[in-house]
């Protein structure tokens, strides 16, 4: 019996050619924080994917963390992701933009004049952050957003969604895993706010499903999808008590607003906190849309995982940055490319278009 990841899939409006998903990586090749041909060759030779989702992609100028991530808020990006969305469709790939804004995860050197750094409550994230200007700087002291900034930050993940619908985008995932902003609120850790946003795990959230809900009235439920990494310790993300509770609501929340799926993330790949299997089981009851599930997988993994029901779609990460035709590779047994660590974030093209294909 063929492996069912190369089956095809119905995802809320659109058809994927198999059930693999390129799963968002980080790679700094927006120069200005545009995207560009460079990036529209990268992501059209990984066309192969059922779903491709782009790296971490800033709603807004404050969003921008790091050096030479991408941003949708202005018509320079827009111009720039179409060359992406162009190379994409045209290889008969899927696409969905991945909308991070960072929060406390950032320093102003990597941010444009009039930006800030901001997050739920003024605590600085333990970790250094890379610039371009003077190398590794501790994370800066974020600003507390105020109720207004809280607002704006919701109506830029808004705006940007339908900016990528304008890019020719095929839906937008909301990044509200590995510490980013949106986990920020999540976590009690990183949230001490006294207002709506903070206290209650029904508060914590709302910033969140306010985020989401928006997003699906914007551009609809079947181009929305959401990310999140239960138990996570990324960017200092540090365990609370009501983890597992905070996660049960959201799967209930999010049910009800019908995202097209659930992107599920498991670090324990990479040393850090795993992905707690009862977490994963509360959230594949309580959701009934397509669940993604991300960490460690390779081809005979992801075939179980499927063939267990444990998800309806595996992504796969470093596999698929060293390997652009990941699944032909699966499909004939051939080896893989091994990844280049030293050019993971590095400008250029080395180690980003240059990996060979199969033979």
């Amino acid at each position: 019996m063929e492996n069912q990841l190369f089956e095809a899939y119905q995802l809320g409006d659109i058809k994927l050619k198999n059930r693999s998903v390129m799963a968002p990586m980080t790679r700094s090749r927006a120069v200005d924080n545009i995207p560009n041909e460079l990036m529209a060759t990268y992501y059209g030779q990984r066309a192969g994917a059922g779903l491709i989702v782009t790296e971490g992609t800033s709603p807004s100028a404050n969003g921008l963390g790091y050096p030479r991530i991408p941003a949708m808020y202005n018509q320079h990006h827009v111009d720039g992701w179409k060359l992406t969305t162009d190379a994409v469709h045209k290889n008969g790939g899927r696409i969905f933009l991945q909308l991070m804004h960072c929060g406390r995860i950032g320093h102003h050197l990597n941010l444009p004049t009039g930006a800030k750094v901001v997050a739920p409550s003024a605590i600085i994230a333990e970790g250094q952050m890379y610039t371009d200007q003077e190398g590794m700087k501790e994370n800066d002291l974020p600003q507390e957003m105020t109720i207004n900034d809280v607002h704006e930050a919701i109506d830029d993940y808004v705006n940007a969604s339908v900016l990528a619908v304008e890019a020719g985008f095929d839906g937008v995932e909301i990044h509200g895993a590995n510490g980013y902003l949106i986990e920020q609120f999540l976590n009690p850790n990183s949230n001490y706010r006294k207002d709506e946003f903070g206290g209650s795990i029904h508060n914590r959230s709302r910033f969140l499903l306010n985020v989401v809900e928006k997003t699906v009235e914007a551009i609809g439920a079947e181009k929305v999808g959401i990310r999140l990494s239960p138990n996570g310790a990324f960017n200092d993300m540090s365990a609370y008590p009501e983890m597992e509770e905070t996660y049960h609501y959201l799967a209930v929340e999010l049910n009800k607003l019908k995202p097209v799926y659930l992107h599920l993330l498991d670090h324990s790949a990479m040393g850090s906190t795993p992905l707690p299997e009862e977490v994963r089981k509360n959230i594949r009851e309580n959701f009934e849309g397509t669940l993604i599930l991300c960490g460690d997988f390779d081809d005979k993994k992801a075939n179980q995982a499927l063939e267990n029901k444990t998800a309806d779609l595996i992504a796969f990460g470093k596999p698929y940055l060293a390997n652009p035709d990941l699944l032909e590779r699966y499909k004939a047994g051939a080896e893989l490319n091994q990844p280049d660590f030293d050019t993971f974030y590095t400008p250029g093209a080395k180690g980003y278009t240059d990996y060979p294909f199969i033979k």
